[in-house]
């Protein structure tokens, strides 16, 4: 299953159990949904279970990045993803992608707790996976 939702200026994405058939399609159009934001907001990032994109998908996913990555730097102040087993090595990675503070966790509620750390008119910097 894959939502996005608006809390306020939190975007949330989810792409966890139940997994479907048209998870991919939803993911994508999330994603480009996330690139049209157009004002300022954090984004958490919850990942969950076997959901895994085809090729086609993987590379769609890249196309995005590289589309939308100006758009997304100017308008997002920070960003949390929570993964199952996520490690110091996912944190680095993401944060070779993306400028701004990142937190990689297993832990939903450690996610929320940085980007409202984060949020502006706070001093915070980049936490490491938790």
């Amino acid at each position: 299953m894959v939502s996005l939702e608006d809390e306020g200026a939190l975007r949330v994405l989810r792409f966890v159990p139940p997994h479907g058939e048209r998870d991919e399609g939803d993911y994508l159009a999330a994603l480009a949904a996330i690139a049209e934001t157009g004002r300022p907001f954090a984004l958490l990032a919850v990942f969950g279970g076997e959901g895994r994109l085809s090729q086609a998908g993987e590379r769609a996913q890249a196309l995005w990045f590289k589309g939308s990555r100006a758009r997304i730097e100017r308008d997002c102040w920070a960003i949390a993803l929570v993964r199952p087993g996520a490690t110091p090595r996912m944190a680095e990675t993401f944060r070779k992608l993306w400028s701004m503070p990142l937190a990689v966790t297993q832990d939903e509620a450690g996610a929320r707790r940085f980007l409202a750390a984060q949020a502006p008119g706070r001093s915070a910097g980049r936490e490491e996976t938790e």
